[in-house]
């Protein structure tokens, strides 16, 4: 028992040495770890510094460039609203200057109001005052035919109704050479009115617009590089040109002539389609029916939009808006028409300006008259399926297409086919005779001339008391001869008046026809 004391006490201090170095390690193991805590915590520690300075600079760098980038917006939207500022107030003074011309025109038209009111006066109190000479005239008269009428039953031996008759008829020669006379000053005094205002309207629209027509033609002339293409074209035993005739629906003559064929055919976007597809034809070098069809189903596209942008350009160059797309179209398609050789598109935009100008003299709305003025000859651009005159067809077309009132009736009344319902109808129908009669406007055929001046000079010569009649000018004059027993001199006056109508309504023609009634009386004797 003793004997096992010491080992059981050997193990004890065993286990405790054990339990010593145990815990030995572990304290030592702690302070070790919890060394090397602290120095990872200092090492965070200073990342976590060198991060928050670096974030630091980062954001000033990034408040600078903001601060730089804002300075410069802010100094651009300064310069834009300067700019802006400089714009309106450039706006503000012309149109300080416009209504400064407009009040001194005005104040002119004012001046002019007034002169005319004073001329009115005056005009009354001549009418007054003639009414007062016509009085006393007729008092005169009565008194006349008072004493007529005795001396005709005491010397004549007339019976009351012979004496009436007499009577009558000297008394509606009297009263027909006053009214020969009064209705020539009325006639003169409002002409010399209405020449002044509407040469001065015209003359300055006239001035201010002129543009080139181009010459009427049926034909059109396509080159050739060499003559041998002309039996290429023609193709074995003519099935080129017929495929192509029959495509295009015009004529190709080719003859002897060195370099060059002929298309022919009335309809102009035909044979402008026909020209260039034969010169693709032509450049291609390639010409057999199939690439016929081809080139011309091509050309027929490409056409449709040539007319569009030709209508486009005459629409965007008169500043119109809000037009139908298909009005622009028909428009374009008025480039290929010609009337009397005058190009219609041409036609038409001056028909435009000078109705704008002579609208803007008048204070009415310049936008209104030049929509009127382009559209007016819109009707000739229709096909042949349509009937009725070019003016009734243009209206119906512009009021399909949404055109106003005003611009409607302007079409339709342009060649007073209906009544002016508005000024512009009357501003429309006067720049179309402008631009239809100037010289080098419009020509027309041999015949044609010939045709007019014998229906002017049949007409004046159906009048009675008419010796002869001769057209003069080239159409422009009408020289009317009468025979002096059978007309007076107020019925000289009378008849130029009723030849000058009769004209008006039965023929058609450009400009005006000046009648001139010559009543001569001729002595003759001899001496022996």
């Amino acid at each position: 028992m003793l004997a096992h004391i010491p080992s059981s006490y050997s193990l004890i201090l065993t286990i405790g040495l054990v339990l010593a170095l145990a815990a030995l390690g572990f304290m030592l193991g702690f302070l070790m770890s919890r060394r090397f805590a602290r120095a990872s915590l200092a090492g965070y520690a200073s990342q976590a510094k060198a991060l928050l300075a670096s974030a630091q600079a980062q954001a000033e760098e990034l408040r600078q460039k903001a601060e730089a980038k804002t300075r410069e917006e802010w100094h651009q939207e300064k310069l834009k609203f300067e700019a802006e500022t400089g714009n309106r107030r450039k706006e503000q003074d012309r149109m300080m200057r416009r209504q400064t011309e407009r009040e001194i025109t005005l104040e002119k038209r004012s001046g002019v109001l007034a002169q005319k009111e004073a001329d009115l006066i005056r005009r009354e109190r001549e009418l007054l005052s003639r009414e007062k000479i016509s009085k006393a005239k007729s008092e005169r008269l009565d008194q006349l035919i008072n004493q007529q009428n005795e001396k005709l039953e005491k010397v004549a031996n007339l019976s009351c109704e012979d004496a009436r008759k007499e009577l009558m008829r000297n008394l509606e020669n009297e009263a027909r050479l006053e009214a020969a006379i009064t209705i020539k000053e009325i006639k003169d005094h409002a002409k010399l009115q209405a020449e002044v205002q509407a040469k001065e309207i015209l003359v300055s629209a006239i001035q201010r617009c002129a543009l080139s027509h181009a010459a009427e033609t049926t034909v059109s002339v396509v080159y050739l590089p060499s003559d041998e293409l002309k039996g290429r074209i023609i193709g074995r035993e003519g099935r080129n040109i017929r495929t192509f005739e029959t495509l295009t629906g015009v004529e190709v003559m080719i003859d002897d002539t060195p370099g060059a064929i002929i298309i022919s055919g009335f309809d102009p976007v035909r044979r402008e389609v026909a020209k260039l597809a034969m010169e693709k034809l032509i450049a291609d070098g390639r010409i057999h029916p199939a690439r016929i069809e081809e080139l011309v189903a091509k050309t027929k596209t490409e056409m449709d939009d040539i007319i569009k942008a030709a209508g486009e350009a005459v629409v965007l160059e008169l500043g119109i808006v809000g037009i139908n797309p298909e009005l622009v179209s028909l428009l374009g398609r008025l480039q290929f028409r010609t009337s009397f050789g005058q190009n219609v598109l041409l036609h038409s935009r001056e028909v435009a300006h000078l109705a704008a100008l002579m609208a803007q003299e008048l204070d009415l709305s310049a936008a209104i008259a030049r929509r009127a003025g382009v559209l007016h000859d819109i009707g000739k651009a229709a096909d042949q399926s349509q009937e009725g005159t070019h003016a009734a067809i243009g209206a119906d077309m512009a009021l399909r297409f949404g055109e106003e009132e005003a611009v409607v009736n302007a079409v339709a009344a342009h060649h007073e086919e209906v009544a002016f319902a508005s000024p512009y109808a009357f501003l429309v129908a006067a720049a179309d005779s402008v631009s239809a009669s100037r010289p080098g406007a419009r020509r027309e055929s041999f015949d044609a001339y010939i045709k007019r001046v014998e229906n002017l000079e049949a007409i004046a010569s159906s009048f009675p008391g008419v010796g002869k009649a001769y057209a003069i000018q080239a159409g422009r004059e009408v020289r009317v001869l009468v025979e002096p027993e059978s007309v007076d001199d107020s019925g000289a006056k009378d008849l130029a008046g009723r030849v000058a109508s009769q004209i008006q309504r039965e023929l058609k023609y450009p400009g005006q026809i000046k009648v001139m009634v010559v009543r001569e009386v001729r002595a003759i004797d001899y001496a022996r």
